[in-house]
């Protein structure tokens, strides 16, 4: 049983016959390549927004060190 009274695995049989008889087998390259890389971008703003949230809520994190040029850096 894959899912309790849910889908089982020729219900998914199905559906992949389905989207292949409507996509045809040309775009569905083109299709799995385009979700691989949105999903990807998704996957590292993920990332990106968990490491900000970490950064945000530690306060003693380490103040900007000043440049020789008198500007700020990020921290170390």
């Amino acid at each position: 049983m894959f899912l309790r009274n849910g889908l089982e695995p020729w219900h998914l049989l199905i559906v992949a016959i389905v989207v292949i008889v409507m996509f045809g087998s040309k775009k569905l390259p083109d299709t799995a390549r385009s979700l691989g890389k949105s999903l990807r971008i998704l996957k590292s703003e993920a990332r990106a927004m968990k490491s900000d949230d970490a950064q945000a809520a530690a306060p003693d994190a380490a103040p900007a060190r000043p440049t020789s040029e008198g500007g700020a850096t990020a921290p170390r």
